[in-house]
Protein backbone atom coordinates (compact mmCIF):
# COMPACT_ATOMS: atom_id res chain seq x y z
CA UNK A 1 0.00 0.00 0.00
CA UNK A 2 1.23 3.51 -0.52
CA UNK A 3 2.11 5.57 2.23
CA UNK A 4 2.85 9.54 1.38
CA UNK A 5 3.63 11.84 4.57
CA UNK A 6 1.57 15.05 5.04
CA UNK A 7 3.60 18.30 2.84
CA UNK A 8 5.97 15.71 1.28
CA UNK A 9 5.04 17.59 -2.11
CA UNK A 10 5.36 21.28 -3.05
CA UNK A 11 2.28 23.13 -3.93
CA UNK A 12 2.65 23.64 -7.29
CA UNK A 13 2.00 26.86 -9.52
CA UNK A 14 0.86 24.76 -12.60
CA UNK A 15 -2.13 22.28 -11.75
CA UNK A 16 -4.80 21.73 -13.46
CA UNK A 17 -7.84 21.44 -10.55
CA UNK A 18 -11.07 20.85 -12.24
CA UNK A 19 -14.73 19.39 -11.11
CA UNK A 20 -17.52 18.10 -12.96
CA UNK A 21 -20.81 20.11 -12.25
CA UNK A 22 -23.74 17.64 -13.51
CA UNK A 23 -27.04 19.78 -14.86
CA UNK A 24 -28.97 16.30 -15.49
CA UNK A 25 -31.71 16.37 -13.16
CA UNK A 26 -30.55 19.09 -11.40
CA UNK A 27 -27.35 16.82 -9.72
CA UNK A 28 -25.08 19.45 -8.47
CA UNK A 29 -26.91 22.33 -10.50
CA UNK A 30 -30.04 23.82 -10.41
CA UNK A 31 -31.68 22.44 -7.44
CA UNK A 32 -34.02 25.56 -8.07
CA UNK A 33 -36.11 25.85 -10.73
CA UNK A 34 -36.75 29.24 -13.34
CA UNK A 35 -40.08 29.19 -13.35
CA UNK A 36 -39.96 33.17 -13.17
CA UNK A 37 -37.89 35.79 -11.62
CA UNK A 38 -37.51 34.51 -8.31
CA UNK A 39 -36.43 31.33 -10.01
CA UNK A 40 -33.82 32.81 -11.86
CA UNK A 41 -32.19 35.00 -9.41
CA UNK A 42 -32.01 31.50 -7.15
CA UNK A 43 -30.72 29.63 -9.88
CA UNK A 44 -27.90 32.38 -9.92
CA UNK A 45 -27.23 32.46 -6.66
CA UNK A 46 -26.98 29.16 -6.19
CA UNK A 47 -24.52 28.94 -8.69
CA UNK A 48 -22.43 31.54 -7.45
CA UNK A 49 -22.22 29.88 -4.01
CA UNK A 50 -20.63 26.99 -5.71
CA UNK A 51 -18.46 29.15 -7.78
CA UNK A 52 -17.25 30.72 -4.16
CA UNK A 53 -16.63 27.37 -2.33
CA UNK A 54 -14.91 25.82 -5.43
CA UNK A 55 -12.36 29.47 -5.75
CA UNK A 56 -11.70 28.67 -1.66
CA UNK A 57 -10.99 25.99 -2.49
CA UNK A 58 -8.37 26.91 -4.91
CA UNK A 59 -10.01 25.00 -7.70
CA UNK A 60 -9.37 26.66 -11.00
CA UNK A 61 -11.72 24.66 -13.48
CA UNK A 62 -15.44 24.29 -13.65
CA UNK A 63 -16.38 21.27 -16.07
CA UNK A 64 -20.08 22.51 -16.67
CA UNK A 65 -22.36 19.84 -18.46
CA UNK A 66 -23.76 21.78 -21.65
CA UNK A 67 -25.31 19.55 -23.54
CA UNK A 68 -27.08 16.90 -21.73
CA UNK A 69 -28.83 14.27 -23.71
CA UNK A 70 -30.00 16.03 -26.73
CA UNK A 71 -30.84 19.43 -24.66
CA UNK A 72 -28.62 22.06 -23.69
CA UNK A 73 -28.71 24.87 -21.23
CA UNK A 74 -28.22 27.74 -23.35
CA UNK A 75 -30.77 28.90 -26.42
CA UNK A 76 -29.59 26.96 -29.06
CA UNK A 77 -30.82 26.93 -32.75
CA UNK A 78 -29.91 22.97 -32.85
CA UNK A 79 -31.55 21.41 -29.86
CA UNK A 80 -34.04 22.53 -26.91
CA UNK A 81 -33.41 23.82 -23.66
CA UNK A 82 -32.87 20.93 -21.33
CA UNK A 83 -36.16 20.60 -17.92
CA UNK A 84 -33.33 20.58 -15.94
CA UNK A 85 -33.82 24.28 -15.78
CA UNK A 86 -37.05 25.19 -15.77
CA UNK A 87 -38.86 21.44 -15.41
CA UNK A 88 -40.15 21.50 -19.03
CA UNK A 89 -38.45 20.63 -21.93
CA UNK A 90 -37.69 23.28 -24.39
CA UNK A 91 -38.85 25.87 -22.05
CA UNK A 92 -36.97 28.85 -22.59
CA UNK A 93 -35.58 29.56 -18.70
CA UNK A 94 -35.55 33.57 -19.23
CA UNK A 95 -31.72 34.21 -19.02
CA UNK A 96 -28.64 32.40 -20.50
CA UNK A 97 -26.90 30.23 -17.68
CA UNK A 98 -23.93 29.29 -20.13
CA UNK A 99 -22.98 33.05 -20.57
CA UNK A 100 -23.90 33.88 -16.79
CA UNK A 101 -21.57 30.87 -16.03
CA UNK A 102 -18.68 32.29 -18.35
CA UNK A 103 -19.23 35.24 -17.11
CA UNK A 104 -18.90 34.34 -13.22
CA UNK A 105 -16.23 31.96 -13.67
CA UNK A 106 -14.25 34.73 -15.02
CA UNK A 107 -14.63 36.82 -12.53
CA UNK A 108 -13.57 34.73 -10.11
CA UNK A 109 -10.32 33.55 -12.29
CA UNK A 110 -11.30 30.06 -12.94
CA UNK A 111 -11.57 28.18 -16.55
CA UNK A 112 -15.28 26.86 -17.52
CA UNK A 113 -14.88 24.25 -20.02
CA UNK A 114 -18.36 23.01 -21.88
CA UNK A 115 -19.10 19.71 -20.95
CA UNK A 116 -20.98 17.74 -23.95
CA UNK A 117 -22.56 14.58 -23.81
CA UNK A 118 -22.31 13.43 -27.37
CA UNK A 119 -23.27 10.16 -28.66
CA UNK A 120 -25.93 9.16 -25.89
CA UNK A 121 -29.16 11.65 -27.05
CA UNK A 122 -31.70 10.21 -24.43
CA UNK A 123 -34.15 7.11 -22.68
CA UNK A 124 -37.02 6.54 -24.37
CA UNK A 125 -38.61 9.32 -21.64
CA UNK A 126 -36.55 11.88 -22.55
CA UNK A 127 -37.16 11.66 -26.17
CA UNK A 128 -40.69 11.25 -25.87
CA UNK A 129 -40.67 14.62 -23.97
CA UNK A 130 -38.63 16.09 -26.11
CA UNK A 131 -40.83 15.50 -29.29
CA UNK A 132 -40.84 16.45 -32.41
CA UNK A 133 -37.66 18.65 -30.94
CA UNK A 134 -35.44 15.66 -30.65
CA UNK A 135 -33.10 14.30 -32.50
CA UNK A 136 -34.54 11.39 -32.70
CA UNK A 137 -37.51 12.95 -34.49
CA UNK A 138 -35.49 15.12 -36.77
CA UNK A 139 -32.76 13.31 -37.58
CA UNK A 140 -33.84 9.42 -37.74
CA UNK A 141 -31.16 8.25 -39.88
CA UNK A 142 -28.37 9.51 -37.27
CA UNK A 143 -30.26 7.61 -34.74
CA UNK A 144 -29.92 3.77 -32.97
CA UNK A 145 -32.32 2.29 -30.34
CA UNK A 146 -30.24 -0.06 -28.44
CA UNK A 147 -31.06 -1.49 -24.96
CA UNK A 148 -33.79 1.26 -23.93
CA UNK A 149 -31.34 4.32 -24.59
CA UNK A 150 -31.46 6.51 -28.05
CA UNK A 151 -27.46 7.19 -29.21
CA UNK A 152 -26.16 8.67 -32.27
CA UNK A 153 -24.62 6.39 -35.07
CA UNK A 154 -20.87 6.63 -34.63
CA UNK A 155 -20.56 4.69 -38.16
CA UNK A 156 -22.84 7.26 -39.69
CA UNK A 157 -20.96 10.06 -40.92
CA UNK A 158 -24.07 12.73 -40.83
CA UNK A 159 -23.51 12.39 -37.08
CA UNK A 160 -19.75 14.28 -37.34
CA UNK A 161 -21.91 17.06 -38.99
CA UNK A 162 -24.22 17.07 -36.49
CA UNK A 163 -22.06 16.97 -33.36
CA UNK A 164 -19.53 19.64 -35.40
CA UNK A 165 -22.90 22.09 -35.70
CA UNK A 166 -23.37 21.63 -32.03
CA UNK A 167 -19.38 22.68 -31.14
CA UNK A 168 -19.37 25.58 -33.70
CA UNK A 169 -22.40 27.12 -32.24
CA UNK A 170 -20.96 26.74 -28.58
CA UNK A 171 -17.21 28.17 -29.73
CA UNK A 172 -18.28 31.02 -32.03
CA UNK A 173 -21.09 32.37 -29.60
CA UNK A 174 -19.18 32.20 -26.01
CA UNK A 175 -16.46 32.64 -24.19
CA UNK A 176 -15.28 29.07 -23.04
CA UNK A 177 -12.42 27.66 -22.09
CA UNK A 178 -12.71 24.40 -23.08
CA UNK A 179 -14.85 22.11 -24.55
CA UNK A 180 -14.84 18.74 -23.69
CA UNK A 181 -16.13 15.71 -24.90
CA UNK A 182 -18.45 12.42 -21.92
CA UNK A 183 -19.36 9.51 -24.04
CA UNK A 184 -17.54 9.89 -26.91
CA UNK A 185 -18.00 5.96 -27.40
CA UNK A 186 -20.03 2.98 -28.18
CA UNK A 187 -22.29 1.70 -25.41
CA UNK A 188 -21.12 -0.40 -22.62
CA UNK A 189 -21.85 -4.20 -23.78
CA UNK A 190 -22.18 -3.18 -27.11
CA UNK A 191 -21.41 -6.40 -28.94
CA UNK A 192 -25.47 -6.55 -30.53
CA UNK A 193 -25.17 -2.56 -31.17
CA UNK A 194 -27.52 -2.08 -34.26
CA UNK A 195 -24.69 -0.84 -37.11
CA UNK A 196 -24.42 -3.92 -38.90
CA UNK A 197 -25.86 -1.96 -42.24
CA UNK A 198 -23.71 0.83 -41.58
CA UNK A 199 -20.98 -1.43 -41.82
CA UNK A 200 -21.90 -3.18 -44.73
CA UNK A 201 -21.96 0.12 -46.11
CA UNK A 202 -18.90 1.66 -45.08
CA UNK A 203 -17.49 -1.05 -47.10
CA UNK A 204 -14.57 -0.97 -44.52
CA UNK A 205 -11.55 -3.13 -44.88
CA UNK A 206 -11.53 -3.08 -40.88
CA UNK A 207 -12.69 -5.56 -38.49
CA UNK A 208 -15.43 -4.47 -36.66
CA UNK A 209 -13.73 -3.33 -33.18
CA UNK A 210 -11.28 -1.14 -35.30
CA UNK A 211 -13.91 0.31 -37.43
CA UNK A 212 -15.60 1.11 -34.55
CA UNK A 213 -12.29 2.74 -33.10
CA UNK A 214 -12.12 4.81 -36.61
CA UNK A 215 -15.20 6.00 -36.32
CA UNK A 216 -14.86 7.67 -32.60
CA UNK A 217 -11.51 9.06 -33.59
CA UNK A 218 -12.81 10.08 -37.06
CA UNK A 219 -15.21 12.50 -34.93
CA UNK A 220 -12.71 13.54 -32.41
CA UNK A 221 -10.59 14.46 -35.00
CA UNK A 222 -13.52 16.54 -36.67
CA UNK A 223 -14.65 18.20 -33.12
CA UNK A 224 -11.21 19.20 -32.85
CA UNK A 225 -10.08 20.99 -35.80
CA UNK A 226 -13.75 22.47 -35.72
CA UNK A 227 -13.10 24.14 -32.55
CA UNK A 228 -9.16 25.21 -33.48
CA UNK A 229 -10.37 26.92 -36.80
CA UNK A 230 -13.00 29.03 -34.94
CA UNK A 231 -10.82 29.67 -31.53
CA UNK A 232 -6.93 27.72 -30.92
CA UNK A 233 -6.90 28.84 -27.45
CA UNK A 234 -10.10 26.49 -26.83
CA UNK A 235 -9.09 23.86 -24.91
CA UNK A 236 -10.07 19.79 -26.25
CA UNK A 237 -10.72 17.37 -24.14
CA UNK A 238 -12.72 14.14 -23.26
CA UNK A 239 -13.21 11.60 -20.10
CA UNK A 240 -12.21 8.43 -21.66
CA UNK A 241 -12.82 5.31 -19.86
CA UNK A 242 -10.49 5.14 -16.77
CA UNK A 243 -8.10 2.17 -18.56
CA UNK A 244 -6.74 2.95 -21.57
CA UNK A 245 -5.81 -1.04 -22.14
CA UNK A 246 -4.66 -3.92 -20.21
CA UNK A 247 -1.17 -3.33 -19.57
CA UNK A 248 2.46 -5.40 -18.33
CA UNK A 249 1.90 -4.24 -15.07
CA UNK A 250 -1.83 -5.52 -14.64
CA UNK A 251 -5.28 -6.82 -16.49
CA UNK A 252 -8.17 -4.58 -16.91
CA UNK A 253 -10.40 -7.34 -15.95
CA UNK A 254 -12.56 -6.84 -19.07
CA UNK A 255 -13.19 -2.92 -18.76
CA UNK A 256 -10.91 -0.33 -20.90
CA UNK A 257 -11.29 1.92 -23.12
CA UNK A 258 -9.66 0.49 -26.24
CA UNK A 259 -11.62 -3.04 -26.38
CA UNK A 260 -14.86 -2.89 -24.47
CA UNK A 261 -16.34 0.81 -26.00
CA UNK A 262 -13.77 1.18 -28.69
CA UNK A 263 -12.01 4.66 -27.34
CA UNK A 264 -8.59 4.84 -28.80
CA UNK A 265 -7.49 7.64 -26.67
CA UNK A 266 -4.28 7.55 -27.14
CA UNK A 267 -4.14 7.26 -30.25
CA UNK A 268 -6.15 10.78 -30.06
CA UNK A 269 -3.17 12.46 -28.01
CA UNK A 270 -0.66 10.91 -30.40
CA UNK A 271 -2.06 12.14 -33.57
CA UNK A 272 -2.56 15.84 -31.50
CA UNK A 273 -6.64 15.71 -31.80
CA UNK A 274 -6.86 16.51 -28.29
CA UNK A 275 -5.10 18.41 -26.12
CA UNK A 276 -5.91 17.20 -22.50
CA UNK A 277 -7.90 14.06 -21.34
CA UNK A 278 -9.63 13.54 -18.17
CA UNK A 279 -9.88 9.97 -17.64
CA UNK A 280 -12.69 8.23 -15.55
CA UNK A 281 -10.40 6.31 -12.83
CA UNK A 282 -13.22 5.71 -10.17
CA UNK A 283 -10.97 2.51 -9.11
CA UNK A 284 -9.47 1.37 -6.05
CA UNK A 285 -5.68 -0.12 -5.59
CA UNK A 286 -4.16 -1.64 -8.50
CA UNK A 287 -7.40 -1.08 -10.36
CA UNK A 288 -6.39 2.67 -10.08
CA UNK A 289 -2.08 3.53 -10.00
CA UNK A 290 -1.20 1.20 -12.83
CA UNK A 291 -3.48 2.09 -14.70
CA UNK A 292 -2.69 6.01 -13.75
CA UNK A 293 1.07 5.40 -14.62
CA UNK A 294 -0.04 4.01 -18.00
CA UNK A 295 -1.87 7.00 -19.11
CA UNK A 296 1.14 9.45 -17.92
CA UNK A 297 3.53 7.22 -19.59
CA UNK A 298 1.72 7.94 -22.86
CA UNK A 299 0.81 11.33 -22.91
CA UNK A 300 2.62 12.54 -25.69
CA UNK A 301 3.02 16.06 -23.94
CA UNK A 302 -0.24 16.68 -23.64
CA UNK A 303 -2.23 16.67 -20.49
CA UNK A 304 -3.18 14.03 -18.43
CA UNK A 305 -5.99 15.05 -15.49
CA UNK A 306 -7.00 11.58 -13.53
CA UNK A 307 -11.01 11.83 -13.01
CA UNK A 308 -11.36 10.61 -9.11
CA UNK A 309 -14.59 9.13 -8.19
CA UNK A 310 -15.32 10.87 -4.93
CA UNK A 311 -19.02 9.83 -4.95
CA UNK A 312 -17.24 6.72 -3.95
CA UNK A 313 -16.92 7.96 -0.42
CA UNK A 314 -20.51 8.41 0.45
CA UNK A 315 -21.61 5.60 2.84
CA UNK A 316 -24.48 5.39 0.47
CA UNK A 317 -22.26 4.44 -2.23
CA UNK A 318 -19.12 2.51 -1.64
CA UNK A 319 -18.41 4.02 1.69
CA UNK A 320 -14.58 4.53 0.23
CA UNK A 321 -12.22 6.05 3.21
CA UNK A 322 -10.82 10.02 2.70
CA UNK A 323 -7.50 7.75 2.68
CA UNK A 324 -7.95 6.10 -0.66
CA UNK A 325 -8.53 9.51 -2.35
CA UNK A 326 -5.51 11.31 -0.69
CA UNK A 327 -3.39 8.75 -1.67
CA UNK A 328 -4.36 8.92 -5.18
CA UNK A 329 -3.89 12.75 -4.89
CA UNK A 330 -0.80 12.24 -3.81
CA UNK A 331 0.29 9.58 -6.28
CA UNK A 332 -0.47 11.89 -9.60
CA UNK A 333 1.36 14.65 -7.92
CA UNK A 334 4.51 12.47 -7.32
CA UNK A 335 4.30 10.83 -11.09
CA UNK A 336 3.72 14.56 -12.70
CA UNK A 337 0.63 14.30 -13.72
CA UNK A 338 -1.13 17.84 -14.81
CA UNK A 339 -4.01 17.76 -11.88
CA UNK A 340 -6.75 15.95 -11.04
CA UNK A 341 -10.59 16.56 -11.60
CA UNK A 342 -13.38 15.20 -9.00
CA UNK A 343 -17.00 13.71 -9.80
CA UNK A 344 -19.45 15.08 -8.55
CA UNK A 345 -19.14 18.73 -7.65
CA UNK A 346 -21.93 17.69 -4.57
CA UNK A 347 -19.48 15.44 -3.06
CA UNK A 348 -17.00 17.45 -3.07
CA UNK A 349 -18.96 20.55 -1.57
CA UNK A 350 -20.50 18.46 0.79
CA UNK A 351 -17.05 17.67 2.16
CA UNK A 352 -17.61 14.00 2.60
CA UNK A 353 -15.41 12.19 4.38
CA UNK A 354 -13.71 15.66 5.26
CA UNK A 355 -12.26 15.81 1.47
CA UNK A 356 -12.79 19.62 0.87
CA UNK A 357 -11.37 20.24 4.23
CA UNK A 358 -8.66 18.39 3.21
CA UNK A 359 -7.67 19.37 0.05
CA UNK A 360 -7.68 23.53 1.81
CA UNK A 361 -5.52 22.09 4.17
CA UNK A 362 -2.82 20.53 2.27
CA UNK A 363 -2.81 19.90 -1.20
CA UNK A 364 -4.57 23.38 -2.09
CA UNK A 365 -3.77 25.30 0.20
CA UNK A 366 -2.34 27.88 -2.12
CA UNK A 367 -3.71 28.67 -5.68
CA UNK A 368 -2.76 26.97 -9.08
CA UNK A 369 -3.06 28.11 -12.39
CA UNK A 370 -3.64 26.36 -15.55
CA UNK A 371 -0.16 25.28 -17.26
CA UNK A 372 0.42 26.67 -21.27
CA UNK A 373 -0.86 24.99 -24.05
CA UNK A 374 2.53 25.22 -25.07
CA UNK A 375 1.67 23.07 -28.45
CA UNK A 376 -0.10 26.00 -29.63
CA UNK A 377 1.50 28.96 -28.90
CA UNK A 378 4.54 29.00 -27.01
CA UNK A 379 5.04 32.98 -27.17
CA UNK A 380 4.79 35.44 -24.34
CA UNK A 381 2.84 38.38 -24.58
CA UNK A 382 4.52 41.54 -23.42
CA UNK A 383 4.25 42.74 -20.08
CA UNK A 384 2.13 45.62 -18.75
CA UNK A 385 3.64 48.74 -18.35
CA UNK A 386 3.77 52.31 -16.32
CA UNK A 387 2.77 50.81 -12.67
CA UNK A 388 1.45 53.12 -10.33
CA UNK A 389 1.53 51.59 -6.65
CA UNK A 390 -0.72 53.46 -3.92
CA UNK A 391 -0.49 52.37 -0.31
CA UNK A 392 -3.93 52.46 1.08
CA UNK A 393 -4.56 52.76 4.66
CA UNK A 394 -5.66 48.80 4.67
CA UNK A 395 -4.01 47.38 1.57
CA UNK A 396 -2.77 48.76 -1.70
CA UNK A 397 -4.35 49.65 -4.88
CA UNK A 398 -2.31 48.77 -8.10
CA UNK A 399 -2.79 49.92 -11.75
CA UNK A 400 -0.98 49.54 -14.92
CA UNK A 401 -1.10 50.50 -18.63
CA UNK A 402 -2.35 47.68 -20.58
CA UNK A 403 0.39 44.75 -22.22
CA UNK A 404 0.73 45.96 -26.22
CA UNK A 405 0.12 42.33 -27.11
CA UNK A 406 -2.65 42.14 -29.58
CA UNK A 407 -3.46 38.29 -28.94
CA UNK A 408 -6.09 36.27 -30.00
CA UNK A 409 -8.89 35.90 -27.49
CA UNK A 410 -6.78 38.87 -25.58
CA UNK A 411 -4.96 39.36 -22.64
CA UNK A 412 -5.75 39.33 -18.80
CA UNK A 413 -3.88 39.58 -15.80
CA UNK A 414 -2.02 37.79 -12.72
CA UNK A 415 -1.62 39.67 -9.74
CA UNK A 416 1.70 38.13 -7.52
CA UNK A 417 3.02 39.61 -3.85
CA UNK A 418 5.48 38.13 -1.43
CA UNK A 419 7.35 40.17 1.65
CA UNK A 420 10.61 39.90 -0.54
CA UNK A 421 11.89 41.28 -3.15
CA UNK A 422 11.62 40.52 -6.53
CA UNK A 423 8.97 38.67 -6.19
CA UNK A 424 8.93 34.82 -7.38
CA UNK A 425 6.02 34.48 -9.99
CA UNK A 426 7.07 30.83 -9.77
CA UNK A 427 5.63 30.34 -6.35
CA UNK A 428 2.40 29.24 -5.71
CA UNK A 429 1.86 30.83 -1.74
CA UNK A 430 2.74 34.58 -3.90
CA UNK A 431 -0.31 34.31 -6.15
CA UNK A 432 -2.67 36.89 -5.20
CA UNK A 433 -5.53 36.83 -8.09
CA UNK A 434 -4.98 34.15 -11.13
CA UNK A 435 -7.06 36.58 -13.59
CA UNK A 436 -8.06 40.17 -13.67
CA UNK A 437 -9.19 41.57 -16.99
CA UNK A 438 -8.89 44.75 -15.76
CA UNK A 439 -6.09 47.24 -15.62
CA UNK A 440 -6.58 47.79 -11.91
CA UNK A 441 -6.52 46.10 -9.19
CA UNK A 442 -7.36 46.91 -5.59
CA UNK A 443 -6.58 44.54 -2.64
CA UNK A 444 -8.58 45.08 0.50
CA UNK A 445 -6.92 41.89 3.22
CA UNK A 446 -9.27 40.72 5.68
CA UNK A 447 -6.16 40.06 8.25
CA UNK A 448 -2.89 42.15 9.16
CA UNK A 449 -1.08 39.18 8.36
CA UNK A 450 -2.62 39.29 4.52
CA UNK A 451 -0.17 42.37 4.02
CA UNK A 452 2.52 42.21 1.91
CA UNK A 453 5.44 44.16 0.67
CA UNK A 454 6.06 44.16 -2.58
CA UNK A 455 3.81 43.83 -5.53
CA UNK A 456 4.63 42.60 -9.48
CA UNK A 457 1.50 42.27 -12.47
CA UNK A 458 2.39 39.96 -14.96
CA UNK A 459 -0.04 39.78 -18.83
CA UNK A 460 -1.41 36.33 -19.96
CA UNK A 461 -2.92 35.63 -22.98
CA UNK A 462 -5.62 32.72 -23.53
CA UNK A 463 -3.01 29.97 -24.31
CA UNK A 464 -1.31 30.08 -20.87
CA UNK A 465 1.64 31.90 -22.20
CA UNK A 466 2.75 34.34 -19.09
CA UNK A 467 5.30 37.53 -19.88
CA UNK A 468 8.00 39.11 -17.74
CA UNK A 469 6.71 40.81 -14.38
CA UNK A 470 6.70 44.19 -13.95
CA UNK A 471 7.35 44.99 -10.61
CA UNK A 472 4.62 47.79 -9.25
CA UNK A 473 7.06 48.36 -5.99
CA UNK A 474 10.93 48.60 -5.62
CA UNK A 475 13.07 48.82 -2.09
CA UNK A 476 15.65 50.92 -2.04
CA UNK A 477 17.85 52.75 0.73
CA UNK A 478 17.82 56.07 1.66
CA UNK A 479 21.49 58.39 2.69
CA UNK A 480 21.14 56.95 5.82
CA UNK A 481 21.39 53.31 4.88
CA UNK A 482 17.18 52.95 6.16
CA UNK A 483 15.02 51.19 3.91
CA UNK A 484 12.11 52.65 1.94
CA UNK A 485 9.64 52.41 -0.73
CA UNK A 486 9.96 53.99 -4.26
CA UNK A 487 6.36 53.90 -5.53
Amino acid sequence: MLSFSKGVFAQPKYEIRASWVTTLGGMDWPSHKASGPRGIELQKKEFCRILDQLKAANFNTVLLQTRLRGDVIYPSAIESFTESLTGHEGKDPGYDPLQFAIEECHRRGMEVHAWIVTIPIGNQRQVKLLGKESVVRKKPSLCKLYKGTWYLDPGNKGTDDYLAGIVREIVSKYDIDGVHFDYIRYPEHSATFPDAATYRKSHSKQDLAQWRRDNITRIVRRLYHETKALKPWVKVSSSPVGKYNDTQRYNSRGWNAYEIVYQDAKQWLSEGIHDALFPMMYFQGNNFYPFALDWQENKYERWIVPGLGIYFLHPRERDWQLNEIVRQIEFTRSIGTDGQAYFRNQFLLDNTKGLLDKLKEQFYAYPAVVPAMKWQDSIAPLPPSQPVFTPLTKGVQLKWKASESREKGGIYYRVYASNTYPVDIQKAENIIATRTDSTTYTFLPDFPWQEKAYWCITAVDRFGNESEALEMNIPVFDLLGKKKEKH
